[in-house]
């Protein structure tokens, strides 16, 4: 009797991928691996006042000292890195929502980096119109797949699943 034919598991198979992937795949593990060393990086900057003077320039932060300032950006940075890239290479229906944490990092490293009073108390403000947004599309992205799943035989909702469409075409097609 002959297996069915199943592309999901022939491409998960560690002997059938590329040059090209295994590159791509090794330079995502670095990026993830080289996080905890840029998280600590803040412990490089200077302690003791609010001015960082070097031969070449100068410059001069509202915190209490650099060290603070690069805490509170690192905190935001790192986070939002790792964000983006799990963003950027999940393959799964829901990924678009990964987009909120995103924005709300986003706005906190901009508030960090403009020097603002404030830090994290006014970015839910700015997240809400665009959690309006995100929530109900992914919902509706979520409801196209399930009727899917249940209407179409499961041969053909794969076929579907494996075609290469644009981001407009998807967008068209949620909305058919």
């Amino acid at each position: 009797m002959d297996k069915p034919h199943n592309k999901s598991i022939e491409t998960l198979s560690p002997f059938k991928t590329g040059r090209k992937s295994l590159a791509i795949g090794g330079i995502i593990v670095l990026l993830i691996a080289v996080s905890p060393f840029v998280f600590y990086s803040y412990r490089s900057f200077p302690d003791d006042s609010q001015v960082w003077e070097t031969s070449i320039w100068s410059f001069t932060t509202l915190f209490p000292s650099w060290y603070a300032f690069a805490w509170y950006a690192v905190g935001k940075v790192v986070p939002l890195y790792l964000m983006l890239l799990w963003f950027f290479t999940c393959k799964h229906w829901w990924h678009w929502i990964i987009l909120v944490p995103i924005a709300m990092y986003s706005f906190q490293l901009w508030g960090v980096i403009n020097e603002s009073n404030q830090l994290d108390e006014l970015e839910i403000y700015y997240l809400i119109p665009l959690i309006m947004v995100l929530v109900p599309a992914v919902y509706l992205i979520r409801a196209k797949l399930f009727s899917k799943v249940r209407g179409d035989d499961l041969k053909t909702f794969e076929k579907e699943l494996l075609e290469k469409k644009t981001p407009w075409q998807q967008v068209k097609e949620l909305f058919r």
